[in-house]
């Protein structure tokens, strides 16, 4: 009987190439038989915690480094035919709301749906989801109890889990998003998608 290796995606909405993972997953877990375990972590505590930046600050008045990385975006999108991706207009979006939104969902049984619908309004429908109201909009019209939600990211409860799961994250190596882990052992960044399916192959 094969082994079936422990895989996770620690994810904040607010990175593209978290989507752009979150697009491909789905295609690994198919072939491989696996079953990515989604992580919410708050990518500026993970920042705050590790003395890291986002690739907008550090990459700023760098000369060819944005435009290489740019190109790199559009090959991943060509490679894995991936038609639902607009840069957002509002970026860089404060994802404090719904990264607890994504803890609440969970207590709500709500994980993957909420998940998809937050990346659907963040990165295929772009809209500023750091606006309350739009938030609460974008919610209602994907049939997701928005009041109820909103109540619950307000609980000490889901803002404690969120940063104790953003502080374990780092403790275990995590700079930034999108991060991976196979068995314990790490991956960052969409273009090691590869390795990770070749690290869950070889440990099944």
């Amino acid at each position: 009987m094969s082994n079936v290796p422990q895989v996770e995606f620690q994810f904040d909405f607010g990175s593209p190439n978290a989507y752009l993972s979150h697009l491909v997953i789905p295609e690994i877990e198919k072939r491989q038989s696996v079953k990515f375990d989604y992580v919410p972590v708050l990518l500026g505590g993970v920042f705050k915690l590790t003395n890291n930046r986002s690739p907008v600050e550090s990459n700023a008045g760098i000369r060819n480094k944005p435009e290489y990385q740019q190109l790199e975006t559009e090959r991943f999108i060509r490679q894995h035919k991936i038609t639902r991706f607009k840069m957002n207009p509002h970026f860089p979006v404060n994802t404090l709301a719904i990264m607890r939104g994504a803890v609440a969902a969970r207590k709500l049984d709500l994980f993957e749906r909420y998940v998809d619908e937050v990346y659907r309004h963040m990165w295929a429908e772009p809209k500023k989801l750091d606006d309350p109201a739009v938030l609460r909009a974008a919610l209602i019209e994907s049939k997701l109890p928005a009041d109820h939600l909103f109540e619950l990211v307000q609980t000490q409860e889901v803002k404690d889990e969120l940063m104790a799961g953003t502080q374990r994250a780092v403790e275990r190596g995590t700079f930034g998003s999108p991060t991976f882990f196979v068995d314990g052992e790490i991956y960052f960044g969409k273009d090691r998608l590869r390795d990770v399916e070749e690290a869950i192959a070889a440990a099944k």
